[in-house]
């Protein structure tokens, strides 16, 4: 193997070499590895000679013929490299340098010196607290832990049915206004509620399922609560009535409020 196989590397990869020599070169460079080795470094080199100018390209073809000028210019190339790389490590490592320092002095910032900062406080709220009333009220009242109900009052059991109601009357622009509460009401049924006129007639202004545990029982102890709305003016209202219906909608008073 002659020595001159092995000095057309750099021309090879420069593309230097004429056809001939090239398909020559690389029937060397298939069973050399040296020559491949040393290829593969100056792959990367020739995109950084890409811009030498035409008198530096004619000094790189004489290494062809002049092995002793070939071997300084591969010396040059890989000092160039590892100039170039070493510069490449230096620029990282002060980009990390100052950045860290600018991170440290946003931790520093954030945090202060002596670690983590002390947690902010919450905003104190500022809603105005109403003092609790000095009214006596009635525990069977819907409005104890909620608001207090306006109107009449009145209280009613059935005697037959147990059934137990309060009943809160409003008179109103358009008509009258009722909130009750129910309690020893068992279930399931279906219920209404009906208004009963001083003219006799009737109206149900309300309708409503009661669950098997009912309202106000030892199965549930929650008392039923609820609102509805009349025409009839208050001064024109006889009685309240709570009903149960059946399956066939026939209806049965479970309690009635008639001292109105």
């Amino acid at each position: 193997m002659s020595r001159a196989d092995h000095l057309d590397v750099a021309a090879y990869a420069l593309g230097v070499l004429d056809p001939q020599d090239a398909e020559r070169f690389e029937e060397h460079l298939a069973t050399c590895w040296a020559c491949a080795a040393e290829l593969e470094t100056m792959v990367p080199v020739v995109g950084l000679l890409s811009g030498i100018d035409g008198e530096t390209m004619t000094a790189l073809e004489q290494t062809h013929t002049d092995p002793a000028l070939l071997d300084r210019t591969l010396v040059a190339v890989r000092l160039d490299r590892r100039r170039t790389r070493m510069r490449q490590i230096l620029a990282t490592a002060a980009a990390v340098v100052v950045f860290g320092g600018l991170t440290g002095v946003g931790f520093a910032t954030v945090f202060g010196d002596d670690g983590p900062p002390a947690p902010l406080a919450e905003p104190t709220a500022t809603v105005p607290v109403t003092p609790p009333s000095s009214v006596p009220t009635d525990p069977n009242d819907p409005g104890i832990g909620g608001n207090e109900q306006e109107g009449e009052k009145h209280n009613a059991v059935d005697p037959g049915t147990g059934v137990k109601t309060t009943m809160w009357l409003s008179a109103k622009e358009y008509g009258t206004r009722i909130d009750l509460q129910l309690t020893r009401l068992p279930g399931p049924r279906t219920c209404r509620l009906v208004i009963v006129r001083k003219n006799s007639t009737s109206e149900v202004v309300s309708t409503w399922s009661v669950p098997g545990g009912g309202y106000g029982t030892s199965t549930n102890q929650l008392p039923l609560e609820l609102t509805a709305s009349t025409s009839a003016g208050r001064d024109d209202i006889e009685k309240i009535q709570v009903q149960s219906v059946d399956v066939n909608g026939i209806a049965s008073p479970l309690v009635t409020v008639a001292d109105l």
